[in-house]
């Protein structure tokens, strides 16, 4: 049945509509769902087993939720998603500020109306995407920006007095009735914000400036925040969090699959970017694996987390940096190389917090770290491994490629070469391509030009040839070779 078109209370009545609260609403809903088999949480990646069946038996347990993980870590995005298990619409009384329900007004404007006009009274229908309601808890936020506060202009134009309960100003949390109320960031409410929680999460009693008003209020709050030991700028009192059903806790990607995928949907490309730019499979690998890198690196403070963002921004600084040097150069169509991973610097220093040694070390500097010790993990997954120490009389499977730089002055690799030029250059290092095809035989023609760069870098980082960036590109040589002219 279309209830929408139903325009009064009798009309409600006789439709035989029952009102639900806001969380049996969620869970009879969510029961539809996984019964069915549907996916709530569409574009959520890699808490299939984690996070998302914790969320659902919370759900049916109709608990309020605290989302407790480092940044990026789509908390926010797990608490917009539920939007999805509403109803499509919902019955108010017309111009009610708290959305009353017209089966069971709380607030006096309803119940006065439906006193005066009975099964008259107006009603009108409020779709689930307008039933959201987020606040990001910052240090200025006030119980009257929450719960309310007298209003002296209502006042004035009402000709009311103050101790007249029509002059309240209804906060934030009144006007969510009905509605999914989410605080991001809530270890940062002050602590006398957060005990005027307690009782609409418990009782649902409001006080306002001496007001006792007595709502039932219907509301599905979320929590957001960071582990405690990383906010230093505050914390969640005990009561409060005694008074949240479910605390969840999030995590990052466990894979690089998994963060190759969320990168992927999440990344705003231009169309014409996307159709010029070929990235290959290794490449998108290593940018994921960057950020796995930072988020075990010694420089970089593991309280306060690396971002899902980081590798996000990254991606879209690499397709960019690959795009400039097609358009410079007038290609049509370029792949990007190993040599772009420099144009995703700003996009990580501006997304990690360094310890003090990250600090002495420079940003760039561990951001060329983090892309080098990626090359080297990576290395290890498709070549053999290299071992520090090798016996005299073992053949190393490096050994030609090494020999070929013996034999050369140096090798350079330019920023803005063609991607003509480049292709030569690296087809002018036969061994690469005999390396390529022992053990990466299956690769695929547009990736290879990509994984011979891979070989030359991974061969720098351990320590089998040198690697010295230059204002243009990258120049690679022998390792003897650049010690001896250093010493010269």
């Amino acid at each position: 049945m279309d209830y929408t078109k139903i325009n009064t209370l009798g009309e409600l009545k006789n439709s035989g509509y029952k009102s639900r609260t806001i969380k049996d609403e969620l869970r009879d809903n969510l029961r539809s769902k996984i019964a069915k088999g549907e996916n709530v949480f569409e574009g959520v990646w890699g808490f299939e087993n984690t996070v998302i069946p914790e969320l659902e038996r919370a759900i049916l347990s109709r608990h309020n939720i605290n989302l407790l993980g480092l940044r990026g870590q789509a908390k926010t995005r797990l608490a917009r998603l539920m939007v999805n298990l509403l109803d499509e619409w919902i019955p108010v009384v017309e111009g009610s500020e708290i959305n009353d329900d017209p089966l069971n007004p709380v607030s006096r404007y309803a119940k006065e109306l439906i006193a005066e006009k009975g099964d008259a009274t107006p009603v009108s229908w409020m779709h689930r995407s307008e039933r959201f309601y987020e606040k990001l808890a910052t240090p200025d936020v006030t119980v009257a920006d929450l719960i309310g506060d007298i209003d002296p202009i209502k006042a004035a134009n009402l000709k009311l007095s103050y101790a007249d309960d029509r002059v309240i100003h209804y906060g934030m949390v009144p006007r969510a009735n009905r509605s999914i109320f989410v605080i991001n960031e809530l270890p940062d409410l002050q602590a006398r914000i957060q005990v005027a929680l307690f009782n609409i999460l418990q009782e649902g009693d409001i006080q306002i400036r001496g007001f006792k008003v007595r709502l039932s209020l219907d509301i599905k709050f979320v929590f957001t925040a960071n582990p405690e030991d990383y906010t230093n700028r505050g914390s969640i009192v005990t009561p409060l969090k005694d008074r949240i059903g479910s605390q969840i806790l999030t995590h990052y990607p466990e894979s690089v699959a998994v963060a190759r995928t969320i990168t992927e949907q999440e990344a705003r490309l231009d169309a014409r970017q996307s159709e010029s730019v070929y990235v290959p499979s290794l490449a998108k690998d290593l940018l994921e694996q960057v950020g796995f890198e930072a988020r075990n690196s010694e420089y970089i403070d593991y309280k306060s987390g690396v971002s899902a963002r980081m590798s996000i921004t990254a991606y879209e600084n690499l397709l960019s940096t690959a795009e400039r040097r097609a358009l410079k150069n007038g290609e049509q169509q370029t792949t990007v190389r190993l040599s772009d991973f420099t144009g995703i610097i700003p996009a990580v220093t501006g997304k990690v917090e360094l310890v003090y040694e990250g600090e002495q070390e420079g940003a760039a500097a561990v951001a060329e770290h983090l892309i080098g010790n990626a090359v080297k993990t990576l290395f290890a997954e498709y070549f053999p491994k290299i071992e520090k120490l090798e016996r005299q009389n073992d053949k190393s499977p490096y050994q030609e490629v090494v020999d070929w730089f013996f034999n050369e002055s140096s090798f350079e690799l330019t920023d803005e070469a063609t991607d003509a030029e480049y292709r030569k250059k690296l087809d002018s290092i036969i061994p690469l391509k005999q390396l390529q095809l022992k053990y990466v035989p299956d690769i695929t023609e547009e990736d290879k030009y990509f994984l011979k760069e891979f070989i030359l870098w991974g061969l720098a980082e351990n320590n089998k040839l040198s690697k010295d960036r230059f204002m243009q590109g990258y120049e690679f040589k022998d390792i003897y070779g650049s010690y001896i002219s250093k010493n010269l």
